[in-house]
């Protein structure tokens, strides 16, 4: 399958940041928690008095090796330009947009919706968000297991661990957020549509 040019790729990638980074600030905006890498950063934000974003980032980076060693350099640095933009416009959107109030349902699924979506900008063009999408990417690519069905049963666990940090309604509607980004990629992302080259 034919590449996307280096420069299509740049600008994609740049969007499925900022809209990855819009979708977490929802997120962290009602306390909610994700699936995934970002789901990690954003239990430890949690915990821990430090910015998403550069947890986000710091978490991702053993991942890189993986990506490397088993997708390729391409797929690697494309995913480190993705990771790179979720984590500056994670951190950094406050400056830009002041958001006064958000509704918690509203915040939930349009918040998957936008991660969602970012993760199948990243997928179509030859990267992931780091962790646990390029273990799903990787899954499909080689395996023939859809990437939406792993990442979905991963995500779940990983949104599960709020259940010892946030108050249950708050847990169940990062669970709805959790499966709405999920249903995005699996009605989305089929192998054999896009493949790592």
């Amino acid at each position: 399958m034919k590449k996307h040019p280096v420069h299509e790729d740049l600008f994609a990638l740049v969007c499925a940041g900022l809209l990855v980074g819009l979708g977490v600030s929802l997120l962290e905006f009602q306390g909610l928690l994700a699936g995934g890498t970002a789901g990690l950063a954003l239990v430890i934000c949690n915990l821990l008095p430090v910015p998403f974003g550069l947890t986000f980032f710091v978490l991702n980076l053993p991942f890189f090796a993986l990506a490397i060693f088993a997708v390729g350099k391409r797929f690697a640095a494309n995913t480190l330009v993705a990771v790179s933009g979720v984590s500056l416009f994670a951190d950094h959107l406050d400056k830009l947009i002041d958001v006064q109030s958000v509704n918690t349902v509203f915040a939930a699924v349009a918040g998957g919706i936008m991660l969602g979506v970012g993760v199948l900008i990243t997928f179509r063009h030859n990267a992931s968000l780091g962790g646990v999408g390029i273990l799903a990417f990787w899954l499909q690519d080689r395996h023939d297991i859809r990437a939406g069905h792993v990442q979905m049963g991963l995500d779940c666990a990983i949104v599960l661990i709020g259940f010892f940090l946030v108050p249950l309604p708050i847990l169940i509607m990062s669970i709805v957020g959790a499966i709405v980004m999920n249903i995005v990629i699996a009605l989305n992302h089929r192998a054999g549509r896009y493949q790592i080259t």
